[in-house]
């Protein structure tokens, strides 16, 4: 019998190839990540995430776990919002991701209420109800076992939290798929190449956004995952979108 594979963007691949295949991409570019997103996006990439944080409905006293959130943007956000009473747990399977995170926000003085812990999101070190929120950005598309992330997300939550998941999508807008369709498969390899000398990590990048599921059927998913009231809020003409789901 074949063994069971997967997609490593463009590529099928042994189902347990992927996680190491995935984890040698951020590896290579834990230490470019903030200036590549910065170039990659023209630094929209931090409205959305200032977006997203702002409309989580996350409030002050509150427990949050921030999924591949090594590089510690959300984690920044989400702190002030918390307050001195809430906790935000940074999780990440990706060590050298969380060692940048960590360190980037201890230089800003950050780290009262936070904790890094180095995990996988498809089986989370935690008991059930947990947290009041649970926040994913751009790390779901990099998860080989999708359902079962998005149960463990739900699991760790308590009745009435929420599931946050702001990730890459499918572009709305038919006259700009040419444009973004070059601008990831052209442009991106190079300013890899340039500027972190790995233009093999962001061709993969740009080929697992194509990969991810568009917006309704990851709608699905979170709701087969035992979420409820799911919603999607489109960024930028679908570039990014925003899907919110509550355990009840």
């Amino acid at each position: 019998m074949s063994e069971p594979t997967t997609h490593f963007g463009y590529r099928e691949v042994p189902i347990a190839e992927k996680q190491r295949l995935v984890g040698q991409v951020f590896t290579s570019v834990a230490r470019s990540y903030d200036l590549m997103n910065d170039l990659m996006s023209f630094g929209v990439h931090r409205l959305w995430k200032r977006f997203f944080v702002a409309t989580s409905g996350v409030r002050a006293g509150d427990r949050v776990l921030d999924l591949a959130g090594g590089t510690g943007d959300i984690a920044a956000l989400l702190l002030p919002v918390v307050g001195d009473q809430g906790a935000v747990v940074v999780g990440d399977i990706n060590a050298d991701m969380l060692r940048v995170g960590r360190d980037r926000l201890l230089d800003r003085g950050l780290f009262q209420g936070l904790d890094f812990q180095q995990m996988n999101a498809e089986a989370l070190p935690f008991a059930d109800a947990s947290f009041d929120a649970v926040t994913m950005a751009f790390g779901l598309r990099n998860v080989t076992d999708k359902d079962a992330a998005l149960h463990e997300m739900r699991r760790v939550l308590r009745p009435g939290g929420r599931a946050l998941v702001l990730e890459f999508s499918r572009v709305t807008q038919a006259w700009l798929r040419p444009l973004y369709d070059f601008h990831s498969f052209q442009v991106l390899p190079r300013l890899g190449r340039v500027f972190a000398q790995d233009a093999g990590s962001y061709r993969y990048l740009a080929e697992s956004i194509r990969k991810h599921p568009d917006q309704a059927t990851l709608q699905a998913m979170m709701e087969n995952a035992g979420l409820e009231s799911v919603s999607v809020h489109n960024l930028s003409a679908g570039i990014v979108a925003i899907h919110r789901g509550y355990r009840f």
